[in-house]
């Protein structure tokens, strides 16, 4: 008898970059995993090597095309359950729908949460994603969820660029304790811009809160998608007087026209991370794509050696 544990790392096809970058700082090769398509669209899985008793990590950003991407992580738990996988873990570094997460107008769904019931029948474990729309979606699981954040990785880019006077702008008041926690980290000032959505995707900045005259802006979010809010911000801060505009996003989504939005706008650089995939040909001067691969790979290997993730975020701080 072996009571050794066994651990496999698969990635989905919505974001190849970042599980390279999680199984080479694990030591481990990808396993060998067969997914296509029918010709009208239906998702084909199958594991190609032997997942029975082992510990098995599904890495896969619900990103564009969103259905498509969330529909075969579901597949794959599924071979993997049904393949005598021990334990299977979804580490979803972006988790789509999470703007979904309440209702604010009669007969919506709640669409995080509808999310969270389909991972959880399929077959999940656990889940290791990272900065959440909003930390209560890790309520909508009744298994174990590891939250990570990537503010102490941008905290050391901006650290590097050696920047004086800095202001740490919150997008929406919603935000704001996550902006105060990274003023923090920082040891900036916070200010906060008071947005109005008129529509989804449209964005309407109404008040600058707090003194940005003569300072460095850094705006903080959690996601970058069509860029309406921080192009809109950073007009707003410059018209209130401040000297630069950084902008920061965990999730840069760009989805059209965000490209355009960023080059036009007076934003000096637009630091995301590669939870979600970013073409290279849009990375450039103005746009800079930031690693979580080791954070994610620490994770895995503590979840597996059963050891504390606690020690990857903040205990006292829920985003």
């Amino acid at each position: 008898m072996c009571d050794s544990k066994r651990m496999t790392v698969f990635s989905g096809t919505s974001n190849p970059e970042l599980a390279e970058g999680i199984a080479e700082h694990l030591g481990v090769e990808l396993g060998n995993i067969k997914i296509r398509q029918f010709a009208n669209g239906e998702i084909y899985v199958r594991y190609l090597e032997s997942v029975r008793g082992a510990d098995v990590f599904l890495v896969q950003s619900v990103c564009s095309p969103v259905n498509s991407t969330l529909m075969e992580l579901l597949i794959m738990v599924d071979a993997a359950k049904r393949a005598s996988a021990r334990t299977i873990t979804a580490v979803i570094a972006h988790y789509g729908y999470a703007r979904q997460d309440k209702k604010t107008a009669a007969r919506e769904p709640i669409t995080a949460r509808l999310v969270a019931d389909l991972l959880t029948v399929a077959g999940v474990g656990r889940v290791i994603t990272m900065d959440l729309h909003q930390g209560q979606i890790q309520g909508f699981f009744d298994l174990a969820v590891n939250h990570l954040t990537a503010l102490p990785i941008l905290e050391d880019h901006f650290r590097g660029l050696g920047l004086e006077d800095v202001v740490i702008v919150s997008p929406d008041v919603g935000r704001v304790k996550v902006a105060k926690k990274f003023a923090d980290m920082m040891g900036a000032g916070l200010a906060v811009l008071h947005k109005g959505r008129p529509e989804h995707n449209v964005a309407e900045i109404t008040h600058v809160i707090g003194e940005v005259e003569g300072k460095v802006c850094i705006i903080s979010d959690d996601m970058i998608d069509t860029a309406g809010s921080v192009t809109e911000g950073a007009k707003a801060l410059i018209a209130q007087g401040a000297s630069e505009i950084y902008v920061c996003a965990t999730h840069g989504i760009f989805s059209p026209p965000a490209y355009e939005r960023i080059h036009d706008a007076p934003i000096k650089e637009v630091v995301v991370t590669n939870t979600v995939p970013v073409p290279e040909d849009e990375r450039n001067e103005r746009i800079r794509v930031l690693s979580v691969a080791p954070l994610f790979a620490h994770a895995i290997a503590n979840v597996f050696n059963d050891e504390s993730v606690s020690e990857l975020f903040d205990p006292d701080f829920q985003l």
